[in-house]
């Protein structure tokens, strides 16, 4: 069984994927949620904080929430479309996109803990515990090389 290959992190042809498809289209459907969620942020009302992560935004400082999460889906923006362009034209870099996707979700988890939010529900948010090991398995896997020519390109 061939072992991950951290090389393909950043290869030196970054338009050519070699690894298993399969990572590529979880990066995809993991970055239509992505850039679902930052549009939210971004565009709704509330930034979705009251509406979606059933955060009490009639509280002191609830229009500095919602600003908040709007300057924040602003910066989720720019990662999602940062993994668009790696999906459609320099997908050598799925693993790296993939890492960064990992990364991410093990801060919301981690922050999380430390900086427990306040909601009535249970947010979107708190499946972090579920996506970030998930992330980092689909990383391992398209650090293994594809079989029989089942890349994703």
């Amino acid at each position: 069984m061939a072992l991950p290959d951290p090389r393909l992190l950043l290869p030196r042809a970054a338009d050519r994927y070699v690894g298993p498809a399969i990572a590529l289209w979880f990066l995809a459907a993991y970055n239509v949620v992505g850039t679902a969620r930052s549009l939210i942020h971004v565009l709704a009302p509330d930034s979705g904080a009251q509406s979606i992560a059933t955060m009490d935004t009639s509280v002191a400082g609830g229009p500095n929430m919602i600003a908040l999460l709007a300057q924040w889906g602003g910066a989720q923006l720019l990662m999602a479309i940062a993994i668009w362009i790696v999906i459609w034209r320099y997908r050598g870099l799925v693993p790296l996109a993939l890492l960064f996707c990992a990364v991410d979700n093990v801060h919301r988890v981690v922050i999380g803990l430390a900086k427990p939010l306040t909601t009535v529900g249970t947010p979107p948010g708190s499946l972090s515990w579920v996506v970030a090991p998930l992330c980092v398995v689909v990383l391992l896997l398209s650090l293994l090389p594809a079989r029989d020519g089942a890349t994703g390109g």
